[in-house]
């Protein structure tokens, strides 16, 4: 890491620019947020293939829904706890059950959001959407990460949900990163104990390994950027190698990361797993980066993690 922090959604912001001259069937679609989802970058190129709804998101599905239908690509943007609490219902049956080529991408998620609190922090939001059929959940670590998978699923057909948070992230991937839909990066070799995560939570992740190494302690650190489809000859390889894992995300761990690995190594490599993310709670308003170490996300968090599951293992 750089130490460099850039914010994911202006990199979306970003990657929807250079789409607009791109791919002249990419449309984009707002709910009054064009500021802070920085899709207000397409309207400045592409302003007769913006489409503002207003403060009306499942209205925005609705229409998403039939410019797909139509041929083209949607990309419909609003905060993390409207897209997948407020639009759930369309999401499902307009969405995800024709497999209609809209992607839903969200700001705002996670604990990120601070003074906002429990009301606009998403703790559940990756667990929403992987309990639906056809729907690819991505995740990127940083901001050059989120430029290559927005323009990953530009290219990708069918439903999919990108999920981002507000504040500026450590960069951690090169700025010419290439992102596979599905497919996991291994950021950090190790033998001891596995670190799959995702999100800022990576940046976390590869801290903890440092800090780790230190006392002699091997941690490979897995991004799992996808987690739908779940990349599972990676998961397989990681908890092969090092017989721990543990897995991180600023997110619930009911339904999640930690419960999509859960469930691949239970039915296929029972292994010792230590899931580190929210409990079962809402947020509250606070600084992030205090509410991060209040709910045990930080670096120092996933070491005492990796301890217990490598004592697991013994």
């Amino acid at each position: 890491m750089t130490g460099e922090k850039l914010a994911q959604r202006s990199y979306y912001g970003k990657a929807l620019a250079d789409l607009a001259e791109k791919d002249k069937n990419v449309v984009v679609l707002d709910a009054d947020l064009a500021g802070s989802t920085k899709t207000g970058n397409f309207k400045k190129v592409a302003p007769e293939r913006f489409v503002e709804v207003g403060i009306a998101e499942a209205n925005m599905i609705g229409v998403a829904a039939g410019l797909a239908v139509s041929g083209k690509t949607a990309f419909a943007s609003t905060f993390g706890v409207f897209a997948s609490g407020r639009c759930w219902e369309q999401i499902r049956m307009a969405v995800a059950y024709p497999k209609l080529n809209v992607k839903i991408v969200a700001t705002h998620c996670g604990l990120s959001v601070g003074p906002d609190g429990a009301t606009h922090q998403a703790l559940e939001d990756i667990s929403v959407m992987r309990s639906l059929p056809n729907m690819t959940v991505v995740v990127p670590c940083d901001a050059y990460e989120a430029y290559a998978a927005t323009m990953a699923l530009a290219e990708m057909k069918g439903p999919a949900y990108m999920r981002m948070g507000r504040s500026e992230f450590p960069v951690i991937m090169s700025q010419d990163c290439k992102f596979q839909i599905g497919k996991a990066t291994v950021m950090r070799e190790g033998g001891d104990v596995s670190i799959i995560a995702c999100g800022q939570m990576v940046g976390a992740a590869l801290e903890a390994a440092e800090t780790l190494a230190s006392e002699g302690i091997s941690a490979e650190v897995v991004n799992m950027s996808t987690i739908k489809p779940l990349d599972e000859e990676a998961v397989k390889a990681t908890a092969s190698k090092t017989g721990a894992v543990v897995t991180v995300e600023e997110h619930s761990i009911i339904g999640g990361l930690g419960s999509a690995v859960a469930e691949f190594l239970s039915e296929n490599l029972p292994t010792p797993l230590v899931r580190v993310g929210t409990r079962d709670t809402f947020g509250e308003s606070g600084d992030a980066d205090e509410l991060l170490k209040k709910y045990g996300l930080t670096a120092s968090d996933l070491v005492a993690a990796a301890k217990n599951a490598i004592n697991k293992k013994r």
